[in-house]
């Protein structure tokens, strides 16, 4: 079954070393996966990003292409931000746009394409008022914001590894 492409969108939290796994399910369920880093997260991916294009088959970004480029992926028919941090969804919900990973989904949503993210934080981190009012406004707009089993999790408690096998769920 061809579901279409999916833009995976990675946000620097723990799950994100583990973004392989994540493609891996992805192409499972029926995806052709285009994996968009967080600046922070294509830090952590550097010395093996292209372990990820030659799984996705497409070129992985992190950054906003120049004006003169033409785009390197192809259109989304959906776009999964999994792991979702604190950080991107906040400045998410209030329109800062600064990282392609951000702005590629704020736009979407408003395209009428489905957008879907699986956060992943502590919950001393989702006690900041900020942050739920990040996660309503993000659900006031369309996005389909799901929590996984665990989820937010203690500090220094969540289970990265295994955030994988329900993070995509959130695309159901």
């Amino acid at each position: 079954m061809n579901r279409g492409v999916l833009y995976l969108i990675a946000c620097a939290a723990g799950p994100a070393r583990y973004l392989d796994r994540g493609i891996v399910r992805a192409r499972e369920a029926g995806w052709s996966v285009c994996v968009v880093l967080t600046p922070s997260a294509a830090r952590w991916w550097e010395p093996r990003v292209a372990e990820l294009a030659e799984m996705t088959g497409h070129p992985v970004r992190s950054q906003y292409k120049l004006p003169h480029e033409s785009d390197a992926l192809p259109r989304a028919d959906a776009m999964l931000v999994a792991p979702l941090t604190t950080t991107s969804a906040c400045k998410w919900a209030a329109g800062i746009t600064d990282t392609l990973a951000l702005g590629l989904p704020a736009e979407a949503v408003h395209l009428g394409i489905p957008v879907a993210a699986a956060p992943f934080w502590s919950t001393a981190l989702g006690a900041q008022p900020a942050v739920g009012q990040a996660v309503d406004t993000l659900r006031a707009q369309g996005v389909r914001v799901v929590f996984g089993p665990g989820e937010p999790h203690a500090p220094k408690q969540g289970d990265a590894a295994a955030f994988w096998d329900t993070a995509l769920d959130a695309l159901t």
